[in-house]
């Protein structure tokens, strides 16, 4: 199972022009050599409080850049941040534009809070000068950033502090770029063959966005669920039961069932080392042998594997997108209906759904849905969960027309109680439209119902992502 938690990697390509170096000697502030290798090292400390950086130094001959080229490979950073830190002839950009293996690069000129020169007659006012004409170089640079139409490169004109804040939500996208390259997905046990919108092709899944998919059985989770000890299953639903209110409705040897099912899930997951595990839990032959539909996803903080539910694989790319964005937690929806007076629309879905955020409310309850069925455990418990209140992204992935779309919205979660009976709910208010306008959108893109959901405004991270994984993006 990948490590989500680490930071971003960076390749740190600084560029500067040999003919200039020696310009400056003896000078107060030192020669132009000096001055940049003073503003190189500022830069990598900055950097490196929030990135892995790999620095070669700064590129001042062909043979530096072709030494970062090895060096950014060898280390297999998630992207490149590119500044030229003066006019420099182009020869070096234009090799790592050619030679620079596939891989997000952000090209961005400093703009100097200020700038006060004096007299240029005087050396050290003219080195400083030279040590200013980093827009002669960006300028220069954008030419061949053209020319070579590499994919994956964004520009950026900024003061140093908002190039920190750029290049972390770049950072962010282009390491979760990285992560979907080296995951592994789950589907048990197929796509909801009532749901045909929701079906996308699995080869274009590897192809386009990065993951390789691991086709589970029901057969695989019972097994599972029967190697789970008694022991075990009881202290995981004694500690769920005193964290959270245990509804009259609930039928307690049917929680341990539920409990028991739900780690047997967490287990297979680690067993076929999953980052994500697309479960169709409406599933008719999951509730023939296992007898009900696990509803205590995650069972313990350790748990890493993300859990979607119906089937959905392109509800799992969002909600995966959203979680290695922000590491924050991620809901799922799918929006019910409208209500008009108060502008709001209400969501939410059964099944799996983290409901360990504890700025959210949440209680045990029977699913009613399920509880006049014919089913073994029929009824079996769930963690019912109301939302956090705030701003939210709302994120959907789908594959239309051969390629897959990222479609998102800016909602907020307002004051909700529980009931919505068998689902984890919230009311909703889009944020700068009314419902009809959101819905209205929604639906002439095209898209299905499911969505994640998380924390705060996520749009420029997400369309950063799209970019570097050629996902379309649309914003209603």
């Amino acid at each position: 199972m990948l490590n989500y938690d680490r930071r971003p990697s960076m390749g740190l390509l600084l560029i500067s022009p040999e003919r200039f170096a020696a310009i400056g000697e003896g000078t107060a502030r030192g020669s132009y050599r000096e001055r940049k290798e003073n503003e190189a090292a500022w830069m990598l400390k900055d950097m490196s409080s929030h990135f892995d950086v790999s620095f070669p130094g700064i590129v001042w001959t062909r043979n530096d850049v072709q030494k970062a080229i090895d060096l950014f490979t060898a280390d297999k950073v998630d992207f490149v941040l590119a500044i030229y830190l003066s006019w420099a002839e182009d020869f070096a950009w234009i090799r790592f534009l050619r030679d620079m293996p596939e891989c997000p690069v952000l090209f961005c000129h400093r703009m100097r809070d200020s700038i006060q020169l004096k007299d240029t007659h005087d050396d050290d006012e003219f080195a400083e000068y030279l040590c200013c004409g980093g827009l002669v170089g960006s300028l220069e640079a954008s030419g061949s950033i053209q020319r070579f139409q590499r994919p994956m490169l964004e520009t950026f004109v900024g003061t140093w502090q908002e190039i920190l804040a750029r290049t972390q939500t770049f950072g962010k996208a282009a390491k979760a770029r990285s992560l979907f390259r080296q995951a592994t997905f789950g589907l048990l046990a197929c796509m909801n063959e009532v749901m045909w919108s929701t079906y996308v092709n699995v080869y274009d899944l590897f192809a386009q966005i990065g993951p390789e998919m691991r086709f589970l059985s029901v057969a695989e989770l019972e097994d599972e669920v029967n190697r789970v000890s008694d022991a075990d299953a009881r202290a995981v639903m004694n500690r769920i039961a005193s964290q959270y209110e245990v509804l009259p409705n609930v039928d307690m040897e049917k929680f341990l069932a539920s409990v028991r099912a739900s780690m047997a899930m967490e287990r297979l997951s680690e067993k076929y080392d999953l980052d994500l595990l697309v479960l169709n839990d409406i599933d008719t032959v999951l509730f023939q042998h296992i007898g009900l539909r696990p509803g205590f996803w995650p069972t313990s903080p350790d748990t890493r594997v993300h859990v979607v539910p119906e089937g959905d694989i392109g509800s799992g790319v969002a909600s995966l997108a959203l979680k290695w964005l922000t590491g924050q937690h991620v809901n799922y929806i799918e929006p019910f209906h409208i209500d008009l007076p108060s502008q709001t629309f209400d969501a939410g879905h059964a099944g799996p759904n983290d409901y360990t955020d504890p700025r959210g409310r949440c209680k045990i309850s029977s699913d009613v849905r399920f509880a006049k069925t014919k089913w073994k455990y029929a009824g079996a418990p769930f963690a019912w969960y109301v939302f956090p209140e705030g701003r939210k992204t709302m994120l959907h992935c789908s594959q239309q027309t051969g390629k897959f779309q990222f479609v998102l919205s800016q909602v907020e979660a307002v004051h909700t109680d529980h009931f919505l009976a068998t689902y984890s709910h919230s009311h909703f208010r889009p944020v700068g439209e009314d419902c009809r306008q959101l819905f209205s959108q929604l639906i002439r893109q095209g898209v299905t119902q499911h969505y994640g959901i998380t924390d705060g405004d996520w749009t420029e991270a997400v369309r950063d992502l799209a970019m570097m994984l050629g996902i379309e993006f649309h914003v209603v």
